[in-house]
């Protein structure tokens, strides 16, 4: 490169440089004001996630603070006075439909309200059902419990395992073992079922009068 066009080159820079520091001068807030506003969405995001936590935290100590009071009645009481509101509301409803102390039907009627919320995820409304259907016993017809659990043992289900095992015992308060012993030990060979499951399935199994499956083979 010649002289003259270093020279030329080397203003040029100049030119833009000076331009550059005119600009930043002039619009360089906004870049700050970017910068404030990453910052400032990382931190609320940390502030909110904390907040979230802190929730939590304090409404599980609150559950666990009423559990601990005295009689049913007084527990219950306090249970109901634990501030809560969406998922924490069907949590708590779950809760209190647990005390073998409360009101059957204000029970039932608390678990048919998570169940139909559809603002809840299934692990709520599926739960609810559940717990409704182990709660009402035989007082609800054979036939309802089925469609009941049915509803909720199809693949992809929180409770589909433990919807399964209802229905086979429902197989059993119909006379027809070996369609439950059949029941029991597919579920038996379930990936999903826990150990507890199989553990209770294998007792039940036995005392049908079945033959458990050879855990040796395959």
């Amino acid at each position: 490169m010649s002289n003259p066009d270093s020279f030329i080159e080397e203003v040029t820079e100049e030119v833009r440089r000076d331009r550059l520091f005119k600009l930043f001068r002039k619009y360089g807030w906004i870049g700050g004001l970017a910068v404030i506003g990453i910052v400032g969405g990382a931190a609320w995001n940390e502030w909110s996630k904390s907040r979230a936590e802190a929730r939590a935290q304090a409404f599980g100590d609150a559950i666990v603070d009423a559990l601990d009071t005295g009689t049913p009645e007084e527990r219950r009481a306090a249970l109901g006075a634990v501030p809560s509101d969406g998922a924490q509301t069907a949590l708590l409803q779950l809760v209190l439909s647990s005390d073998s102390q409360g009101d059957m039907a204000e029970n039932l009627a608390a678990l048919d309200k998570v169940a139909a919320d559809t603002t809840l995820s299934p692990a709520y409304r599926d739960l609810a059902v559940l717990r409704r259907v182990l709660l009402a016993g035989t007082d609800m017809a054979l036939a309802d419990r089925r469609t009941a659990l049915q509803g909720i043992a199809a693949a992809g289900s929180p409770y589909r395992v433990l919807a399964e095992e209802q229905l086979a015992y429902l197989l059993v308060e119909e006379g027809k073992t070996d369609d439950a012993i059949a029941a029991m030990i597919a579920l038996l060979q379930d990936q999903a079922a826990s150990n507890e499951l199989r553990a209770r399935l294998g007792q039940m199994v036995m005392v049908l009068g079945g033959t458990l499956p050879d855990q040796s083979a395959g």
